[in-house]
């Protein structure tokens, strides 16, 4: 398990690079985009806001 606590306050792109870097840089940009809208859902229904850099 990869710790993101070094990188959680550079936004959520940056954790996802962390945990599964194949996503970014057009790896798999779809399964990175799915993963943002999932995360912007739970934002959205806790009433937080996603922050920035929300992509790799």
């Amino acid at each position: 398990m990869t710790n993101v606590h070094s990188v959680v306050n550079q936004g959520f792109g940056a954790t996802i690079r962390a945990i599964n870097s194949i996503e970014c840089d057009g790896g798999n940009t779809g399964e990175m985009n799915d993963r943002v809208n999932i995360y912007q859902n739970y934002c959205n229904q806790f009433g937080v806001s996603p922050g920035d850099n929300l992509t790799c």
